[in-house]
């Protein structure tokens, strides 16, 4: 859904809107691969599956048992469209901002993890023809690594930085801080990292550490809330 609606909004090359209209429909594809991979092992599933997954290790029984109860009641054993513990799927995580660097850079998070965890659920199970769809799945995700991370690339070059967006003034934005880096915590290894010298990857500045953060202005204090809204009253 994050491609198609990339894509649905995309106003700038047209081979950028191409490119996301065939991968999303690509991954529509993985869902019914995916779908029908649901569907086939719950075939002939009882519960008494379950039960015997239960003795054999707890943390299944606990954790991963062998059946979920609403593929028989809800779905008559077919998928849906949820997580692995029932949350229904939500378009509240599409990512879909109409700048392109922007959003390739969340699609590349987006295969990452997806390889990440195809790659757990591969180490986690002896079912042949489950690693086998799995295989397909690592390697195109793989593939689909490989282009955010090349799409990216060129429109960084395109663009002549990395920074989002790209047209942004600089002379508008606190320049003095821009590429600073306090150190908040306890310890101080975070010095050691690229990220804490040297010249900053835009090109454009130099990065510091700073072992005391820069302290500008007082602490807030809030005026006490309207009695309309019945917070809690100040002291006298």
């Amino acid at each position: 859904m994050q491609y198609l609606f990339q894509g649905w909004s995309c106003r700038g090359e047209e081979k950028y809107k191409d490119m996301l209209m065939d991968i999303a429909t690509e991954e529509i594809g993985h869902v019914e691969m995916l779908a029908t991979m649901v569907a086939r092992l719950l075939e002939g599933a009882p519960v008494e599956d379950q039960e015997a997954a239960m003795k054999k290790d707890p943390a299944i029984g606990a954790i991963i048992s062998g059946m979920n109860p609403q593929h028989a009641i809800v779905a008559g054993l077919g998928p849906r469209p949820a997580d692995s513990v029932g949350n229904p799927w939500s378009g509240a995580y599409i990512i879909a901002s109409g700048n392109l660097l922007a959003d390739f850079r969340a699609n590349l998070n987006a295969e990452s993890q997806g390889r990440l965890q195809v790659a757990r659920i591969y180490e986690m199970i002896d079912d042949r023809g489950v690693k086998d769809l799995l295989s397909v799945l690592l390697a195109r995700d793989s593939y689909h690594q490989n282009l955010w991370a090349q799409a990216v690339k060129e429109l960084e070059e395109k663009e002549g930085t990395i920074l989002v967006p790209s047209t942004f003034p600089r002379n508008e934005e606190r320049l003095d801080i821009a590429y600073d880096f306090y150190n908040f915590s306890e310890g101080d290894q975070s010095k050691e990292g690229s990220w804490a010298k040297g010249k900053a990857l835009d090109g454009e500045g130099e990065y510091q550490w700073l072992s005391t953060p820069k302290v500008e202005g007082k602490a807030p204090k809030l005026d006490p809330v309207t009695p309309k809204m019945y917070g809690t009253p100040p002291e006298k």
